[in-house]
């Protein structure tokens, strides 16, 4: 399994909005030039993440984007899945809706076919139990604790 360069800049984007929009709408611009991801590239991420009910765009002079729904409500697994970001690490356990001979030939046969969707499933459920607010107070005390040490910090 490898997370695209979709799923990793829609977490990032997403990060990034929710560490520096209290209560202010934040510019898909601005996300871009200090996550150095193209303007155009994010617009399709942020289309999507809107589309799935994270995020919400106010329009107008001071517009731009906010989060949706609260912090410890949003999970890794929520925001790849808005992006379509494939968590299967086989191609018999890519689509999660799908079941036996429908994903594979061989499903009904294959020795390994039960650990593949154990895998599976123990990432989804990772992804799933991880918040944005768990990576922000995550991200917070790693700061700190640089900080505190004198080394740099970077997300």
């Amino acid at each position: 399994m490898r997370i695209t360069t979709k799923g990793r800049y829609g977490l990032r984007a997403l990060l990034n909005l929710a560490m520096s929009a209290e209560t202010k709408p934040v510019p898909i611009k601005t996300i871009a030039e200090e996550e150095g991801i193209s303007p155009e590239f994010l617009e399709q991420i942020f289309f999507k993440l809107r589309k799935s009910g994270i995020i919400d765009s106010v329009r107008g002079p001071g517009g731009g984007f906010i989060i949706k729904r609260p912090l410890e409500e949003i999970s890794i697994k929520d925001i790849f899945d808005a992006v379509e970001e494939d968590l299967g690490i086989t191609p018999c356990t890519e689509d999660e809706t799908k079941t036996g001979p429908e994903l594979c030939s061989k499903a009904e046969t294959c020795l390994l076919h039960g650990i593949w969707q154990e895998t599976a499933t123990h990432l989804r459920n990772y992804f799933a139990s991880i918040s944005l607010k768990d990576l922000i107070s995550k991200a917070q005390k790693e700061l700190y604790d640089n900080i505190q040490s004198g080394q740099d910090f970077s997300i």
